[in-house]
């Protein structure tokens, strides 16, 4: 058996030094962020410096979801080996803000499903996840969640798909998905957040 991947462990992203860095990080959009440099632009002129940003209320809350997601401890199978080996120091999702785990649903925001969903355990994931406070996202973490699994045909006590009790935000395909996988979910993820409009029309695509 090959040796396993070995992923280094990069830095944290830099804290933005200045208003301009700032608003290129709550402000995906070069065409908004255009906008909203020239009223920046209007405020240095004016003898602010960089003391005053303008930006979206949005974009500033998306900003800050985004890089706050607290995931729910929910392991029912196999999978969760591989998400509790993504919460840990090899790659340690605390560097993408979204390393707290909590115990209780009402204060989690994401529910990750890792693992396969019996029939039995279908009412209690869907009054856990009808506890958790909105806005609130579930992943879908391996095959026997996302459709079955092995299980697909024969397996008469397992959920064909969590997507028939509740609705799937980013699904992770795989028998089990790496955890390399799983972040790379965690990033889909915090990009659909900052696409979001918490206080007004909800973006094409996106759950209401």
């Amino acid at each position: 058996m090959s040796d396993p991947v070995r992923v280094s462990s990069s830095p944290a992203p830099a804290m933005p030094r200045n208003a301009e860095e700032l608003l290129q990080a709550i402000v995906p959009d070069p065409v908004e962020r255009q906008r909203y440099q020239s009223y920046l632009d209007e405020a240095q002129a004016g003898g602010l410096g960089n003391s005053v940003l303008v930006a979206p209320l949005d974009a500033v809350v998306n900003w800050a979801r985004a890089g706050s997601i607290w995931p729910l401890t929910f392991g029912l199978a196999c999978c969760a080996i591989e998400m509790m080996c993504m919460s840990a120091s090899r790659y340690d999702i605390d560097r993408f803000g979204a390393g707290a785990f909590r115990p209780t649903p009402r204060q989690a925001d994401l529910m990750i499903v890792a693992g396969t969903v019996t029939h039995k355990m279908a009412p209690r994931l869907k009054r856990l996840f009808e506890q958790m406070p909105e806005p609130r996202f579930v992943m879908a973490m391996g095959a026997c969640t996302v459709g079955g699994g092995p299980y697909s045909k024969y397996g008469y006590h397992v959920v064909k798909g969590i997507d028939r009790i509740v609705p799937v935000d980013v699904y992770v395909p795989g028998c089990p998905p790496r955890p390399e996988a799983l972040l790379d979910a965690f990033f889909l993820l915090q990009r659909r957040i900052r696409e979001d409009s918490p206080f007004g029309r909800k973006l094409p695509g996106a759950r209401g």
